[in-house]
């Protein structure tokens, strides 16, 4: 009997702007930031409601815990800074050097790995700053809605959400 890896898609709004999941038969794939201009796409029964539902409750209540099956594709390094990520506690960022020591590397490598994270948000890779302050990067982003929304998710995790999210479509 095969299994079915035809990958799924659901497209909907959320605080952050819209958001595209893509999931297949071992899990979820990938979380994206994508155009408002995007079209809409309901979530099929199964995985796809369950990920929009617990986002959902992620942005209502930010000690929401997920429980989904998660398939993200990388390295063997990556996915271990992927799991760590997981145990960062909402409300609790760790410096990229802290995490790094954690896992007896580097900062940049743990920077790296964080940078090439496919599920923001339900892997927390934003609950992870530089050592000098600020909120450091986003996917990669130093500037743009990269940053404005890794410094929306932290302070919502602080149960001090701003009024006005950030636009994930500004470039």
């Amino acid at each position: 009997m095969s299994v079915n890896r035809m990958p799924s898609r659901a497209v909907f709004d959320s605080p952050l702007g819209r958001i595209a999941l893509t999931w297949d038969a071992a899990g979820l794939r990938a979380l994206d930031y994508v155009s408002s201009r995007e079209a809409l796409c309901p979530p099929t029964p199964g995985l796809g409601e369950d990920a929009v539902h617990q986002l959902g409750q992620y942005f209502q209540e930010p000690a929401f815990v997920f429980d989904l099956p998660l398939a993200p594709q990388g390295t063997p390094f990556q996915q271990r800074v992927w799991a760590a990520l997981g145990l960062i506690p909402p409300g609790a960022p760790l410096t990229y050097g802290q995490l790094a020591r954690q896992l007896d590397s580097g900062a940049r490598a743990v920077g790296g790995a964080c940078r090439h994270n496919p599920l923001p948000v339900i892997i927390p890779c934003h609950r992870v700053i530089p050592a000098h302050g600020g909120v450091g990067g986003y996917g990669g982003a130093t500037r743009g809605a990269g940053p404005h929304i890794k410094q929306w998710l932290l302070t919502h995790e602080q149960g001090l959400a701003p009024s006005t999210p950030p636009d994930a479509s500004r470039p």
